[in-house]
């Protein structure tokens, strides 16, 4: 088999860790590991494959020997450096927004769209996490039955804004219990023992700019660029992984029953739905998965050919860092 030469960039930030740490859980074949990140960085070390690897600065230079540069730096980032990355000739898995919606980057995420991944030119787009934890599960039904509408609210975790976020959140529950001043830093509102509209800009059309990465990715990864979508994106006090809601209506009725046989089928989903012991999906046991979990799965009471589920996927992981490093082995053959 052959290996390659891989640079993370972002590599101390939590996609950047938990995309080497799915590298080495993949077995994936690496013959030069290069962790690149801002100067600031400069003199730490990264543990891979039983080894500290020192953080390299991130400039053009860097990706002169890389054949693939997996982005997890922020969308300023990648597009300061995509044309470094072009002609170097290192193709880049982007983890960021800055590419996503341009018609010549293929939006991918291989459990439905694997296929698109041919179109590349040198830039590979990771979805929004929202996006593709409500993608993986609703793929399969939307082949089955076509899905002409969708209703999600997601209840995203801390890790949706990194590895301050969750310190954030950890710091104001200390806080909280000892009775001490709960501090804002990373979120607008206070995340402990608290919900509030996700910490996005709000757009002329009223939705924020989570709700409509959700919307417009979704049209574009399922290639239906007219499918009626409405979305809330909600932050709750959970460390990791995300949640959502979910209602759909279909072409053709579907069953509760062949929802749920379609879905114990079907690639990177796993079926949590046991009624009798009350027991769903949820971020604490999505936390460190690859698969997304499925279950509450019953008839929408408001409409004959409406389904409703739950859902919870590990943001870090399908959400960011698998699903990249399941780009990677598309590529090159592994999957």
């Amino acid at each position: 088999m052959n290996s390659y030469r891989i640079a993370v960039v972002g590599a101390t930030g939590a996609v950047g860790q938990e995309i080497l740490r799915t590298l080495e859980r993949r077995n994936f074949p690496v013959s030069h590991l290069k962790p690149l990140a801002s100067s600031r960085s400069l003199g730490k070390t990264v543990d891979f494959n039983g080894k500290k690897l020192p953080i390299e600065e991130l400039r053009a230079s860097a990706f002169a020997d890389v054949d693939y540069a997996l982005f997890s730096a922020g969308a300023t980032r990648s597009r300061e450096f995509a044309e470094a990355c072009a002609k170097a000739g290192a193709v880049m898995i982007d983890n960021s927004s800055a590419f996503r919606m341009r018609a010549d980057v293929p939006l991918v995420v291989p459990e439905i769209n694997a296929a698109d991944l041919k179109q590349h030119k040198g830039i590979i787009a990771v979805p929004n996490c929202s996006a593709i934890i409500m993608g993986v599960p609703l793929w399969p039904l939307h082949q089955a039955a076509h899905i002409e509408r969708i209703i999600v609210s997601t209840y995203q975790s801390a890790s949706g804004a990194g590895a301050q976020a969750m310190a954030e959140l950890e710091a104001q529950a200390r806080a909280y219990a000892s009775g001490q001043p709960l501090k804002k830093e990373i979120f607008p509102h206070q995340i402990a023992f608290n919900v509030f509209s996700h910490n996005t800009a709000i757009a002329e059309n009223g939705y924020n700019e989570e709700e409509n990465k959700v919307i417009e990715e979704t049209r574009k990864i399922f290639h239906e660029p007219a499918l009626p979508i409405v979305a809330t994106c909600i932050r709750v006090p959970v460390l990791r992984a995300h949640s959502e809601s979910i209602v759909i209506e279909t072409r053709r009725e579907l069953s509760p029953e062949e929802a749920r046989e379609i879905l114990s089928k079907a690639p990177g989903v796993k079926l949590v739905d046991n009624r009798e012991k009350n027991h769903f999906p949820m971020p604490l046991e999505a936390s460190g998965q690859f698969d997304v979990l499925v279950g509450r799965i019953r008839r929408d009471l408001s409409h004959p050919r409406g389904l409703a589920l739950f859902v919870s996927g590990d943001q870090l992981l399908k959400g960011a860092a698998w699903n990249a490093v399941q780009i990677l082995e598309n590529l090159v053959g592994k999957s």
